[in-house]
């Protein structure tokens, strides 16, 4: 099967018609005041309007209580929430909505640990580990720390980018891509060649 493809941190209308346009299977929008590519909600359903039925809306959150979680699921209604910063199981699961969970790679985590208890449909997203950050760094990890074999959707972020994608998809063979700023020119405005070209790379090798 072909590796699926989320671009993460999507702004505008005008990225959203392009990145679907390329091919992208899945678009995340961050729903995170600290990140550079933050969508409020009233624009995030702005956005979600315009993205196609066939084209996954993934609505990513960190650490945010259960008052605003509720609110994404009934005003936005993505397709997925994609929980990344420090949530427990307990906390994903009570809300009976589709999710991706996030797990950061710190270099002490035990993979099979940290996924116990989620009821994650949409899967794990690994990414890489910072301690002043909750994703969209840049950052690679070393992709052989993931298992080879799993029961779950297996979802890789961290640094990817056009030229190391074909690579990390061959080694890993994940249920899906996800990346950010690997195919920006500035933080949360995606470059239309990089887009195209990533998702080329990561379906074709």
């Amino acid at each position: 099967m072909t590796v699926k493809v989320k671009i993460c941190g999507v702004t505008t209308v005008s990225q959203v018609e392009m990145i679907q346009h390329s091919g992208a299977d899945a678009i995340g929008l961050v729903l995170y005041e600290k990140s550079s590519r933050y969508v409020d909600l009233d624009n995030a359903i702005k956005l979600r309007r315009a993205i196609s039925p066939d084209v996954l809306c993934v609505a990513l959150v960190v650490n945010a209580d259960e008052e605003f979680i509720e609110s994404v699921i009934s005003k936005l209604k993505p397709d997925f929430i994609q929980f990344h910063g420090d949530e427990t199981a307990e906390f994903c699961n009570q809300f009976n909505y589709p999710f991706i969970r996030a797990i950061r790679m710190s270099e002490s985590l035990n993979i099979l640990d940290e996924v116990i208890g989620y009821k994650a449909e949409g899967g794990f997203l690994f990414d890489a580990w910072n301690k002043d950050h909750y994703g969209g760094t840049g950052e690679t990890f070393d992709w052989s720390r993931l298992p080879s074999e799993h029961n779950f959707n297996l979802i890789l972020a961290g640094g990817l980018n056009p030229d190391n994608v074909a690579a990390a998809v061959k080694l890993v063979k994940p249920y899906m891509v996800d990346v950010s700023g690997g195919v920006e020119c500035s933080a949360g405005v995606k470059d239309q060649g990089k887009v195209a070209e990533f998702i080329r790379n990561a379906k074709h090798g």
